[in-house]
């Protein structure tokens, strides 16, 4: 355990310097790498950097990473990101995926994107067989209708989200 921590934190002074170079492209190389708790810190300096582009990438990570805490922090920032491009792997998230932490948290970060097209798969989650996941959804679903409804403050409207 120890040299794993020790590798760890070597490499994280690594990737500090990467980050003050925004090198997107280092960042991306490490969504693969074998520490769960790298991809996790990887998924929300992509974040971080912005940009659209950033969303494929995360959303693969989504699908696709053997560790539910990966793919569960993969949903938050698809929803931090808010763009509308996130929608379709936040909701076969929302829907498919086999950890209840993940669908909760696809869930609550489709509320935070806001968007109509997130309605009929947050619908969909309102049968979901875990209860965390159903009232993930109805937050959710509420916050598409303030925002539709009610507010045009995005930010207020992000907060509440999620």
């Amino acid at each position: 355990m120890q040299a794993v921590t020790e590798e760890r934190l070597a490499l994280f002074v690594e990737m500090e310097k990467k980050y003050e170079e925004k090198d997107t492209e280092y960042f991306v190389s490490l969504l693969h790498h074998p520490d769960y708790v790298v991809r996790t810190r990887v998924a929300c300096i992509l974040v971080d950097f912005g940009g659209e582009d950033k969303v494929q990438y995360i959303a693969d990570v989504l699908k696709n990473d053997d560790n539910e805490l990966v793919r569960h922090e993969a949903a938050f920032a698809l929803g931090q990101m808010s763009y509308s491009s996130a929608i379709p792997p936040l909701n076969d998230a929302t829907l498919n995926d086999p950890s209840m932490f993940v669908r909760h948290e696809a869930a609550i970060a489709l509320g935070v994107v806001g968007s109509q097209e997130a309605k009929a798969a947050l619908e969909t989650a309102l049968n979901d067989p875990d209860k965390p996941v159903v009232e993930s959804a109805v937050v959710a679903l509420s916050n598409i209708e303030f925002m539709e409804k009610l507010s045009k403050n995005e930010q207020f409207a992000k907060l509440t989200g999620g």
